[in-house]
């Protein structure tokens, strides 16, 4: 699998993301389902936006793996999020595993209305190999 990495400009660079992603001799692509902080038992989390988004990057991350791919093979993030200004004091949560992985992905982050039951945050993914 090859990537290639379109940046026109360099201020996404402190975002954790890139603009553009095209990726030629893929062996397989993976659709990953919006991951949440739902606990084995499937229980939604009821606690803090901090601690769903730690819970959601570990079940991203188990989801990933666990079809046999990994994580630097993102490279499509969206982010859903019931309040942003809750989010972002945390967003170094997910700059931290993305730089941990080597993640070069397109991301989009939409603040929605609501999630399921009490979530406040879903992480989607795009992953190839």
């Amino acid at each position: 699998m090859e990537k290639k990495i379109t940046n026109p400009w360099k201020w996404q660079d402190s975002r954790s993301y890139v603009q553009a992603v095209e990726v030629k001799n893929v062996e397989s692509t993976l659709y990953v389902s919006g991951q949440t902080a739902i606990n084995d038992e499937g229980i939604s989390s009821d606690e803090d936006m901090k601690t769903q988004l730690t819970k959601a990057i570990a079940n991203l991350e188990k989801v990933i793996t666990k079809a046999g791919f990994r994580c630097d093979g993102i490279v499509r993030l969206n982010i859903y999020t019931t309040a942003t200004s809750e989010l972002w004091p945390h967003f170094g949560i997910l700059q931290d595993w993305i730089a941990k992985h080597n993640i070069k992905q397109a991301l989009t982050m939409l603040e929605v209305k609501s999630l399921f039951e009490t979530l406040k945050v879903e992480l989607e993914a795009t992953v190839v190999k």
